[in-house]
């Protein structure tokens, strides 16, 4: 499970993480730092070209990754068509598609190892404060990792839901999503164990 990469290899995938990973920090903050709706669709359409540039397959994959997100868009459009700040809601929703494609173009592109090295770099200062450099960028990538592959199991776990039943899954996707996601840490710490641990 903690190999949520890339179903093609792109041209992304043969860059190094630690640029890969100061673009994504730059362009979010750019994200973050345009306040118009216009700026932010041209930097929506911007991102679907960046997918788009690694074929339908992969563009496919970005979209699939994008599903969990309907329901925060539901809920921040509903309110936002309600307070008649449409432009305001507007910006808000482009901004966070953007950063979220981002943030997965960057993850499936990019091996889980390559990532901890990175993390590992930039922590190596903490280490004369007595902490672990190594244990601080594994615990980082794999919440990192583990963010896109949880809102899929979820997605996984409602839609299953839908195929059994007529009612709308709610709460009772709580216990399912909950015991998925003890058995992929489970898995994760077995997988870790076997290759001698954090270190």
């Amino acid at each position: 499970m903690l190999t949520l990469t890339s179903p093609v290899e792109i041209w992304a995938n043969r860059l190094s993480a630690g640029p890969k990973l100061a673009a994504l920090a730059l362009t979010t903050m750019g994200l973050f730092a345009l306040a118009s709706p216009q700026a932010l669709a041209l930097s929506a359409f911007g991102v679907a070209a960046l997918y788009s540039s690694g074929g339908w397959i992969f563009a496919r994959t970005g979209l699939r990754l994008l599903r969990p997100l309907w329901p925060f868009v539901l809920v921040v459009a509903l309110w936002h068509l309600w307070t008649r700040d449409v432009s305001g809601g507007s910006v808000i929703l482009l901004r966070m598609v953007c950063a979220v494609a981002l943030a997965n173009f960057v993850t499936v592109t990019t091996r889980l190892s390559d990532m901890i090295e990175v993390f590992q770099w930039i922590a190596r200062p903490l280490q004369a404060l007595g902490l672990s450099p190594r244990r601080l960028a594994m615990a980082l990538a794999l919440v990192i990792r583990f963010i896109p592959v949880m809102l899929e199991r979820l997605t996984q776990i409602r839609e299953s839901w839908r195929a059994r039943s007529t009612r709308a899954p709610r709460w009772q996707v709580l216990v399912p999503a909950t015991l998925a996601a003890l058995d992929d840490a489970e898995r994760a710490a077995e997988a870790l164990r076997a290759r001698g641990g954090a270190g």
